[in-house]
């Protein structure tokens, strides 16, 4: 079954996981859009259809109607037609998506890699360093959470390392962050909640 999970946190808000075993035709038909001509890549192609897919799955477990999505000056995705605030993420052969009413969400979702341990010093303060060690599944938490920090903001060229940061935290399997984004705005506090399985970390907003 393509959605791998599925869960309302509250009214017209939650949050869904999809793993894509479909092809494109599938999932064509399960988004009722086609994928944009200009997205070359097959594996892009399937990850963009399997988002929209996942948004209809996840819209129609609150009686709504997906329409389509559009984005902002900043590239930030919108629903065309619903006033609900979404964030989409995708590490193949997985997609997750966050649905809210109210509030800005962020999800990510990806693969422990080494890759990480490479370009931490570029993603985390020094504080984060040392709390991350050399735990890959630690420091894929602190990627996660920053992007999911990053979409919240929504706007472009915030510092990972030093705009968005996260207080330390003990792994377990599943876990709440304290995050906060600081811009020359304001400086907002974020509560996330991650979950680690066997191949991939998940970080999401946690709502109201």
């Amino acid at each position: 079954m393509p959605l791998s999970k599925i869960e309302v946190t509250g009214n017209q808000r939650g949050w869904a996981i999809w793993f894509i075993n479909e092809s494109e035709e599938e999932l064509a038909f399960q988004s009722f859009e086609q994928c944009p001509e200009e997205i070359i890549s097959k594996q892009k192609r399937l990850e963009w259809l399997a988002g929209r897919a996942l948004l209809n799955s996840l819209l129609a477990k609150h009686d709504l109607t997906y329409s389509g999505t559009r984005k902002d000056e900043f590239g930030k995705p919108f629903l065309k037609d619903l006033p609900h605030h979404i964030s989409l993420s995708h590490s193949y052969p997985y997609v997750a998506a966050q649905l809210d009413l109210d509030q800005s969400v962020g999800v990510d979702l990806e693969q422990p890699k080494e890759k990480l341990l490479i370009i931490a010093a570029r993603i985390l303060s020094p504080s984060e360093l040392f709390d991350a060690g050399e735990d890959v599944v630690k420091h894929c938490i602190y990627w996660c959470a920053k992007e999911s920090l990053y979409k919240i903001d929504g706007k472009r060229g915030l510092h990972f390392s030093n705009q968005l940061n996260l207080e330390p935290f003990t792994l377990q399997k599943n876990g709440e962050l304290k995050g906060i984004i600081t811009t020359k705005e304001q400086k907002l506090s974020v509560n996330l909640i991650y979950q680690v399985e066997s191949d991939y970390v998940f970080v999401h907003t946690k709502t109201n």
